[in-house]
């Protein structure tokens, strides 16, 4: 097989594992079915893997450049928001976030995987604080790792229940609290009635 078709092979296998798996989970569909969907034998595999667990690990590494694009375009923080706690998000996991459709099977996942896995968190981190607006004193990890967590877990709790007037009121509610919060909202009006509370007290 020549090196340049080798290569697109290799990217088409990827790709179909990258959605595949995001769709399904990593244990939902094996290696025969995702080298049938991406066109090739599965006699070929070895060809291109070791093993199952570097499929894995390389597919993970694929769909995260999805997440890298999207977190790209997202110039504020409340628009990135907005667009991650969406219903479409939340009924095309194939196509969003990896962090949220391989939450579940991340706890069980290789110690490979795990490291790829969390090598994105750790930069998600980043990308959520540097959204964060600049306030004294501000813990901005800290905010960050809330952002991520309640993210996660919305995109995964709306999924999960059965009644959707429940999961879009997760989606819609998770992410205006999420808004207010980051933007300084609910923490500056909570941070001054505190303030007004003691000079009252100390006044009277």
């Amino acid at each position: 097989m020549p090196k340049k078709t080798k290569t697109h092979t290799h990217a088409r296998i990827l790709k179909v594992a990258a959605r595949r798996f995001r769709e399904l989970g990593l244990d939902g569909i094996g290696v025969a079915d995702v080298m049938k969907q991406a066109g090739v034998t599965v006699g070929a595999f070895y060809k291109h893997f070791k093993s199952r667990d570097e499929l894995v690990v390389e597919a993970l590494g694929t769909a995260f450049k999805d997440l890298d694009a999207w977190e790209e375009h997202g110039e504020t923080l409340p628009q990135v928001l907005e667009n991650y706690l969406t219903e479409a998000h939340r009924d095309n996991p194939g196509t969003g976030c990896a962090m949220g459709a391989l939450l579940g099977d991340m706890s069980h996942a290789s110690k490979s995987a795990k490291t790829v896995y969390t090598a994105r968190v750790k930069r998600s981190l980043v990308f959520y604080a540097g959204l964060l607006p600049s306030e004294e004193n501000a813990d901005k990890r800290g905010r960050a790792l809330l952002i991520l967590s309640g993210l996660l877990g919305a995109i995964n709790l709306s999924r999960a229940v059965s009644d959707p007037i429940l999961s879009r009121e997760i989606l819609d509610q998770v992410r205006q609290q999420l808004v207010d919060l980051t933007a300084g909202n609910a923490l500056s009006k909570l941070g001054a009635g505190l303030k007004q509370q003691e000079l009252n007290q100390s006044t009277s």
